[in-house]
């Protein structure tokens, strides 16, 4: 599983208690889909406790906004309390957080439609399942989503032939 450059950002936001789900490229890699993926895309929860434990969790990732990184730009509890997609980049690379994904589907919408996943050395983190990741892209209907929608078709095509069930 090509998940090792991001495994320090997931096990950081882990072990400081963040709610989050992986989503995007990084759950379409977790959940077997033969792609690459360049960052860390999550839909956090946006309640205030959790925003609470995130803030010092990103300072010590030296995360800043992707934009203008000269400027070194650091997100504040407002704009990860906001629907709005918060594009950084850390130590370890890019890792985005976003409020809401899709049609303004929340972390609280996703929960249901994601599962917990073992990454090895302890670590579990909440991925979204093949099934929702595919229904979000198929709404989205940018050149990217597009692109992988075949792929990850038949990824589910050869999962479910293997006996895969969303809840695994």
């Amino acid at each position: 599983m090509p998940t090792g450059r991001f495994l320090p950002t997931l096990r950081a936001l882990r072990d400081a208690g963040i709610e989050f789900i992986v989503v995007g490229g990084l759950a379409a890699v977790l959940d077997g889909a033969p792609v690459d993926t360049f960052d860390v895309d999550v839909v956090h929860s946006r309640e205030a406790a959790n925003i609470a434990r995130l803030l010092p969790v990103l300072g010590a990732l030296d995360a800043i906004y992707r934009i203008q990184p000269s400027r070194r730009m650091r997100p504040t509890a407002s704009h990860l309390e906001s629907a709005d997609h918060q594009n950084l980049v850390t130590q370890y690379g890019p890792l985005d957080f976003l409020g809401s994904i899709g049609r303004g589907l929340t972390y609280i919408d996703l929960l249901p439609h994601s599962t917990e996943k073992d990454l090895g050395n302890g670590l579990r983190v909440r991925v979204l399942n093949l099934e929702m990741l595919i229904r979000i892209k198929e709404d989205l209907g940018g050149e990217k989503d597009q692109a992988m929608l075949p792929i990850l078709r038949r990824t589910l095509e050869e999962r479910r032939k293997l006996g895969y069930t969303p809840q695994q």
